[in-house]
């Protein structure tokens, strides 16, 4: 079930990589990963992608700092929906992503790994990416 959309995978928890992985890639997706900070904006810089799914907390440089680098002016992934994944429910920090140009955001704790597939099987269809 080839689908020819790509999608990067920020996160540090390697479980959840490679669960989300596992499951995206059972869709048919293209999947690229970064386990920190600078590989995921070496990456999200790096290549095309239709969409971003951005952990917040991450070591090396933070998923807020990877978003203004990913949404700043002649950035070649400018464009890309990027969605925050985050244990954390701050409003703040939501809000401030929010600001930067997140697409949206997901509270790992509160949703599924087949229900954010879901969600960015519908943005994408939606928004034709």
């Amino acid at each position: 079930m080839e689908n020819n959309k790509k999608i990067l995978l920020v996160e540090d928890d390697l479980f959840l990589l490679d669960l989300y992985t596992q499951f995206f890639t059972q869709r048919g997706y293209n999947v690229s990963s970064a386990s920190d900070g600078e590989e995921g904006i070496k990456t999200a810089l790096s290549g095309t992608f239709d969409v971003i799914l951005l952990d917040i907390m991450l070591p090396k440089k933070s998923g807020i700092d990877i978003l203004k680098d990913i949404k700043a002016e002649g950035s070649p992934a400018r464009n890309t929906p990027v969605f925050m994944l985050t244990s954390l429910g701050y409003d703040e920090i939501i809000k401030n992503a929010f600001q930067l140009g997140a697409a949206g955001y997901f509270l790992k704790s509160n949703i599924l790994p087949n229900q954010i597939i879901d969600e960015v099987e519908s943005i994408i269809s939606q928004n034709k990416i």
